[in-house]
């Protein structure tokens, strides 16, 4: 875990356009219910921040989607490893992403909560990388974009699932031909 990296996005710019989308969407649902449903693992840091900007009533359930296992590519199947207790019909659903490269597991993971039939469904990105796309994704809000690089940190793991703890987004430097997850 001694590997060199360089910081892409720093904690302080993190928490500053968290705060900013938090005040968005507060102002978006004026006062509604939403159900966050942050994607299992990468993105329970920055669902837990962006909740905690928002001044709403809301609810969270959990889902785990995996395209690419313990690869640092995707495999291109999206296997469902945790699915949402809550019933979603006529709900504001709000799925937070951390990071969407091919698309596959967030185009999976839109289609089916749209088959539950919400009153809304929105997704919010932590980090986007559009020239990895395959397939095209509905984005309400995406915080950074970030070139073609194997990043970790804030809630992002690399080989062995580690560096999910450091505050930073940073792209280790010797895995840069890699790319991370969806």
């Amino acid at each position: 875990m001694n590997a060199e990296y360089d910081v892409l996005v720093s904690a302080p710019e993190i928490s500053e356009k968290i705060r900013k989308l938090g005040e968005e969407l507060t102002e978006l649902y004026a006062g509604e219910e939403v159900v966050v449903i942050p994607l299992l693992r990468g993105a329970f840091m920055f669902a837990a921040d962006l909740i905690r900007a928002m001044n709403l009533p809301v609810r969270v359930e959990f889902l785990g989607a995996a395209s690419y296992g313990e690869e640092t590519v995707s495999s291109g199947e999206v296997r469902l490893t945790l699915d949402t207790s809550f019933p979603l019909h006529d709900k504001n659903v709000l799925i937070v992403e951390d990071i969407v490269d091919t698309g596959l597991t967030l185009a999976y993971i839109q289609k089916l909560l749209q088959s539950r039939n919400p009153r809304s469904i929105r997704s919010v990105v932590l980090l986007d990388k559009p020239s990895r796309r395959t397939v095209e994704v509905d984005l309400h809000r995406t915080l950074f974009t970030i070139p073609d690089k194997f990043v970790v940190g804030y809630g992002l793991d690399g080989p062995g699932g580690f560096w999910r703890n450091l505050p930073d987004i940073v792209a280790l430097r010797e895995e840069t031909e890699n790319t991370h997850s969806e």
